[in-house]
Parts: structure tokens; C-alpha cells; sequence
């Protein structure tokens, strides 16, 4: 039975920026199999003598304004690569609104991190700092601060830091502030970017492949990291495409491993699907977290499985992206909306040998979204779960 559906917030436009490239026509050809994304082999990133791939984003970033020199890092300009798209967009809404009742929340994990890194490499070896760097650009409040400063937005600005949940988060917060009345209109995304210290880190949990990461495979082995940029503009003026629910838990199982049986996973589903008003028949694909560990991807598909059978198709676009930690909800947010936006068939699951402890049934073919909506999840460390469902405002 549908249950009562909260208000959709509606999605006024999308700018991203990955491995998968920036300009749509990339974007899509990745999804569709027909270009491969930037995963590249790298020797150097790891203390230890192991090589992962990485998701980087290739492609050239924009310079910061002058006046906004302070805030100059790699993870500000990738986050500009991608704000840029929706600026006109962005502007529309402060003039219709005002730069007081538009909010900026931002998710991310890294912040200007590799950027520090640099910088202790550069004092070990000339006595100083860079002239140019600051501490305050590692800081997580960094990433909002300059999208408002930016913008010239005087409304909430803050930003969320669950590890891998941190930008599926932030629409949780949107929704909140659009429906309180706070705000009209809030531009929610996500931002990271590759750095030592996070590729160490999971090498050193041994959640790092050695290879491409293959997503619900018997052979699976582990996370490959990437970069990316995502953002949204969202608000309460009727579009085609919509937030129409959203989900959280958090299980506290284990600080770093999910519940071996996905219980937060299935009760952040399923509270998306009561907050949308939707039910399992109503969705018709599902963009897993999908990070190719034996643990996650086993949990994720009992909870799917729980849920819906073995009735909508599954897959997983980190292969394309890799995972892109505080940015991954975001990043895949505007995967579902490109697929929605665009009709673009479902990404495929390239598993060789799909592995015994899989229930669900995976896009193994060339299929189009059968239903109103697409149900995104994203876990994190401690059992930081959130899960969001977008889909067509008609039906």
C-alpha cells in the first residue's frame, strides 16, 4: 500500500564532474559502455609497494577569481568545474529569491587535503609553508564557505562530514530547510579529491584493489578511490525530476564494517520509500553503494533482496567513477539524473562471474527504466546509511 508522501523538492539543475568527464555527451557515452572513464593505474599514491587505480578527473580545472585566491585547492576547482554549470541557474534563483533564502550544504570528506599535503612536502624541503597556503583550506567548512562566497550567498551555508554518506546528507538537510520554510532554493552537492592520506588509509584497512573494482563479483577485492564533483540546485518550484524521498540509519555495527546482514541498509530503503510514498514496485532501478568489498556488496544485496527480490535491476557505476567518498551520493545523484533527464538506458554490471552470495538480479543488458523512480544508496563508516529515490513528477 503507498503510504502518505512528503512534498517532493524539485531539482532545478545538475553540473558534475568525474572521471567520466564534464561535457554530457562524455558523461553518457561512459554510461552507455561506449568511452571508457579516466580509472588509471597509479604506481606512486601508496607508502606501500602496491599499485591501486584511481577515477581522475582529467580534464583541466577553472582558476578561482582573484578575490577568492584564499580559497585556492584542487578540490575548490574541481568543485567551481562544476558549479559553473548551474551558474545560470544559480543566479536565477538568487535574483527570484534573494542571496538571504538560498542555502549552501555541501558534503565532503578531503576538502583541500592534497593541497596540505603539498605544502608539508614543500616546508620539509625549503624551511616554510607556500605563501599561497593556509590551514583553513583543509578545514571541511572550507568546501561550503567558497561555493557561498562565490555565489555572494548569505543564507545557511555549512557543510556535512559522514565519510561516505557526507553528500547524500546534504538533500536530507535541503529537504528539511525547504520545508521549514528557512529557504527557497538550496544548492546541495558533494566534492572530493584524491589525496594520500585516504588512499593510505584504506590500503592500510585492506579495502584497496589491486585492479579494477568489480562490483558483486565472485573475484571482487576491494575499492578503487576517485574524484568528483557534483551539485544540485534544488527548490520547491515544480520540475520534471525530483528528491521524492529520502532515508537514513545508523546501525553502529563496527566502526569501519557494515551489519553483516544490511539491517541499516534495508531500514534506510525503506524509509526513503515511506518518506517518497512509493512502494518496491514503484522503482525501477537501483544505483547500489556498490563498493566491490566482499562485506559491502554481500550485506547490500541482502537488504535489496529483502525489499524487492529480485524484481528491479542493480548496478553499480563506481567501475566508472570509482568511489568517490564524501562525494559518492552526490556523484551518483547526478548519474540518476542524467539517466532520468536524458532517458538513458540503465548502466550495465560488467561481472564476470557474479559471485553466490548475490541475490538481486544485476543490469547485465541493455534495459530502460521501467517505473517512476531510481533509488540511490550510499553507506559509510560507523553504519552511516542514506538512501535517496528521484524520479519523474508525473506519472
Amino acid at each position: 500500500m503507498t503510504t502518505r508522501a512528503s512534498s517532493p523538492v524539485y531539482i532545478q539543475d545538475c553540473g558534475f564532474h568525474s572521471a567520466m568527464g564534464s561535457e554530457h555527451q562524455h558523461i553518457h557515452q561512459c554510461l552507455l559502455g561506449e568511452r571508457a572513464s579516466n580509472m588509471v593505474r597509479d604506481d606512486d599514491i601508496l607508502n606501500t609497494q602496491r599499485s591501486t587505480y584511481v577515477g581522475q578527473v582529467a580534464e583541466s580545472l577553472p582558476p578561482l577569481p582573484e578575490s577568492l585566491c584564499t580559497y585556492n585547492t584542487r578540490n575548490n576547482r574541481l568543485a567551481l568545474s562544476a558549479l559553473m554549470q548551474i551558474e545560470p541557474s544559480v543566479k536565477r534563483a538568487i535574483e527570484q529569491y534573494g542571496k538571504q533564502r538560498v542555502a549552501v550544504v555541501v558534503g565532503t570528506s578531503t576538502s583541500g587535503i592534497s593541497d596540505g599535503e603539498m605544502a608539508i612536502a614543500h616546508k620539509g624541503q625549503h624551511g616554510k609553508f607556500p605563501d599561497h597556503f593556509h590551514y583553513s583550506q583543509q578545514e571541511l567548512g572550507n568546501s561550503s564557505d567558497f561555493v557561498a562566497r562565490y555565489f555572494g550567498i548569505e543564507g545557511p551555508c555549512y557543510s556535512i562530514s559522514t565519510a561516505c554518506s557526507s553528500s547524500g546528507r546534504v538533500f536530507i538537510s535541503a529537504k528539511q530547510l525547504l520545508e521549514s520554510g528557512i529557504v527557497d532554493a538550496v544548492i546541495v552537492g558533494g566534492v572530493d579529491t584524491a589525496c594520500k592520506l585516504t588512499l593510505n588509509g584504506f590500503n592500510g584497512l585492506e579495502a584497496l584493489s589491486d585492479q579494477l573494482c568489480r562490483p558483486f563479483d565472485a573475484q571482487r577485492n576491494g575499492i578503487n578511490i576517485g574524484e568528483s564533483a557534483a551539485f544540485i540546485l534544488l527548490s520547491r518550484q515544480p520540475t520534471e525530476i525530483a528528491l521524492l524521498g529520502v532515508g537514513d540509519s545508523s546501525d553502529a555495527h563496527h566502526i569501519s564494517a557494515p551489519h553483516p546482514e544490511g539491517n541499516g541498509a534495508e531500514q534506510a530503503m525503506s524509509k526513503a520509500l515511506k518518506d517518497a510514498g512509493l512502494t518496491p514496485n514503484d522503482i525501477g532501478y537501483i544505483n547500489a553503494h556498490g563498493t566491490a568489498t566482499p562485506l559491502n556488496d554481500s550485506m547490500e544485496s541482502k537488504a535489496i533482496y529483502r525489499l524487492f527480490g529480485q524484481s528491479v535491476p542493480v548496478s553499480s557505476t563506481k567501475p566508472l567513477t570509482g568511489h568517490t567518498l564524501g562525494a559518492a551520493s552526490a556523484t551518483e545523484a547526478a548519474i540518476a539524473w542524467h539517466l532520468l533527464k536524458y532517458d538513458l538506458p540503465l548502466p550495465k554490471q560488467h561481472c564476470q562471474d557474479k559471485a553466490t552470495d548475490i541475490d538481486v538480479s544485476l543490469v547485465e543488458s541493455l534495459a530502460k527504466l521501467e517505473g517512476k523512480a531510481i533509488l540511490s544508496n550510499s553507506f559509510a563508516f560507523g553504519g552511516n546509511n542514506i538512501s535517496l529515490i528521484f524520479g519523474y513528477t508525473h506519472d
